[in-house]
C-alpha cells in the first residue's frame, strides 16, 4: 500500500543511484536516477523490454561502465516525481547479521536479562562487552536468513501484524552482491559487493525466543519476516561512489526524534568480513542483500515500541532516506 507521506529528502552520494520504479497502474522497470531527481528508464537506453535491476546485477562489471555513460548526459530524463518508487531489488536470498553492534548488543544484554539475574547493570554490561571482543577476536559473525517476501518500498505503509505485541525498528545499512560469490577471502570480499542500499529490518521482540521451548533459541521466521517488515530503498549506490562503507552514519528518527545515530564503525564485523563469512558456507547470488545489522537506539533501549501512525525516517549517509508509517492490522 503506497504511503501518504511526502518521502524524507535526502541526497545520495555520486552521479547516479539505481531504482526500481513504476508509473500509476504500471509495471516496475530499472531506472538510473541523477541527483536532480532525473529518471533514465534503463529499458529503453539499453534496448531490453525485460530487463530488471537484478538482471543488470547479474552482469554488473559489463554494465557499470554504460551506466557511467548514461549518467553523463543523453538519454531521456523525466521526473522523479511522476513514479512511484519501489524496493530497489528483488533478491533471490537475504543474509542477516544478528548482534553486530557493539553498543546495541550491550544494550539488548542488559534489557533481556535472564529471570532471578539481580546483578548490578554495570556488571551484566562488562559481561557483554567482554562476549563481544571474544567473538570479534575468534572471527564469529551471527548470520541467518529472512525472506525477501518481507521486503517492501521505501515509502509504504508497514502493517503492524495483530499478534506482534512489541514491534521494533532496526536501521541497516545493507549491502547488494554484484558477482556469485562462494568461499571468497575477506581481503577479496568487497569485489563481490555493486553497492549499497537502506534497510529496516523490523523486528517483533516479544517473538524472537520461543516461549513453549526455551533452548531452542531465537525464531527469526516469526519475529522478522511478517509482509513489509523490511523497507528497502531507496536506491542502490555503486561502492565506487561510497569512499568508506565502514564510516557512514545510521540515523533513525521516530515521529521527528531521533532514536538511532550511530557510525558504522561501531559494527564488530564490516561488510568485508561479513560477505567472505556467509560466501564460506552459501554461495551469494547477484540481487542478494547481506544485512549488516543494527545499532543501539532501538525501541527496547527507549522502553518505547512501534504503534499504529508511528512514522520512521531512516538515512545513512550518501544512501538517501526512507520514510515509513506504521498501520496497525486490523484483527480478522
Amino acid at each position: 500500500m503506497s504511503v501518504k507521506l511526502a518521502p524524507a529528502s535526502a541526497p545520495f552520494a555520486g552521479p547516479f543511484a539505481l531504482a526500481t520504479l513504476s508509473a500509476p497502474d504500471g509495471p516496475a522497470f530499472p531506472a538510473l536516477v541523477t541527483p536532480e531527481e532525473r529518471v533514465v528508464d534503463l529499458r529503453v537506453a539499453l534496448g531490453d523490454e525485460r530487463l530488471t535491476v537484478r538482471r543488470l546485477l547479474e552482469d554488473w562489471p559489463g554494465v557499470l561502465p554504460r551506466l557511467r555513460s548514461l549518467a553523463g548526459g543523453g538519454a531521456e530524463l523525466r521526473p522523479l516525481a511522476e513514479f512511484q518508487v519501489r524496493a530497489p531489488v528483488e533478491p533471490r536470498q537475504v543474509f542477516q547479521s544478528g548482534a553486530n553492534y557493539r553498543q546495541h548488543v550491550i544494550d539488548l544484554h542488559v534489557a533481556h536479562k535472564a529471570p532471578g539475574d539481580d546483578r548490578p547493570e554495570d556488571e551484566r554490561r562488562a559481561e557483554a562487552a567482554e562476549l563481544m571482543d571474544r567473538r570479534a577476536e575468534r572471527d564469529l559473525p551471527y548470520v541467518f536468513i529472512g525472506l525477501p517476501s518481507a521486503i517492501t518500498g521505501p515509502y509504504d505503509d508497514v502493517a503492524l501484524p495483530a499478534w506482534a505485541e512489541k514491534p521494533d525498528w532496526e536501521l541497516e545499512l545493507a549491502a547488494v552482491i554484484g558477482r556469485l560469490a562462494h568461499r571468497v577471502s575477506v581481503e577479496e570480499a568487497l569485489e563481490y559487493v555493486a553497492g549499497y542500499t537502506i534497510a529496516n529490518d523490523l523486528t517483533d521482540r516479544a517473538t524472537v525466543f520461543r516461549r513453549d521451548m526455551p533452548q531452542i533459541g531465537t525464531d527469526w521466521l516469526r519475529s522478522k519476516n511478517a509482509p513489509g517488515f523490511t523497507p528497502l530503498g531507496p536506491w542502490i549506490i555503486p561502492t565506487e561512489s561510497i569512499a568508506n562503507s565502514d564510516d557512514l552514519r545510521i540515523t533513525l528518527k521516530l515521529n521527528g526524534e531521533t532514536m538511532q545515530d550511530e557510525s558504522t564503525k561501531d559494527m564488530i564485523f564490516n561488510v568485508a568480513r561479513m560477505v567472505s563469512y556467509a560466501s564460506q558456507t552459501a554461495q551469494l547470488l547477484p540481487g542478494d542483500l547481506v544485512l549488516t545489522g543494527s545499532p543501539a537506539g532501538n525501541g527496547m533501549r527507549w522502553g518505547r515500541l512501534l504503534r499504529d501512525g508511528d512514522v520512521m525516517d531512516g538515512s545513512i549517509s550518501g544512501l538517501g532516506a526512507q520514510r515509513t508509517r506504521c498501520v496497525a492490522e486490523v484483527p480478522s
